[in-house]
């Protein structure tokens, strides 16, 4: 008689079913299981028959067991050995926005704005909201314009 499956043991199997969304692989001492697409394999699968196709003899890792129901989760992908990561390259560093006055020099970097020539600003409500209607009104006038300059 063959061993029960046990969650987390790694065994031998057969492909006998491949469809969209995975497979279905006969474990070798009996039963069956599904691997799922995203079992296959340790890259993106977007054809699983480019990775494996009905017949294949490979070995699967048991992810969950439903007792009620008796389906059997496996993965290929977590049998495999696992893949080495690359180091990655140093990347130059970003320009920190954060604190603006980091460059060292004194300067001022040339993203910032020149806002000496505007105005003094009232933190009155009411002279902000008409300041912001009369801006509001101007872009529109302009775009209205350039809309009838174009034809539309």
């Amino acid at each position: 008689m063959s061993e029960p499956l046990v969650v987390g043991s790694i065994v031998e199997g057969k492909v006998t079913k491949v469809t969209p969304f995975g497979a279905i692989v006969a474990i070798n001492g009996g039963g069956q299981g599904l691997v799922h697409i995203s079992q296959i394999a340790n890259t993106f699968v977007k054809d699983i028959n480019d990775h494996i196709k009905v017949g294949d003899e490979v070995k699967v890792k048991v992810m969950s067991i439903e007792e009620e129901t008796n389906r059997v989760a496996l993965s290929i992908r977590e049998a495999l050995p696992k893949p080495e990561r690359t180091e990655r390259k140093d990347r130059p560093s970003k320009p920190n926005f954060k604190n603006r006055e980091s460059r060292g020099d004194g300067e001022r970097p040339s993203y910032d704005r020149d806002y000496s020539d505007r105005p003094a600003q009232s933190n009155d409500f009411e002279d902000i909201m008409k300041e912001f209607l009369k801006q509001s009104n101007d872009k529109m006038a302009s775009l209205s314009k350039r809309a009838n300059k174009k034809g539309f």
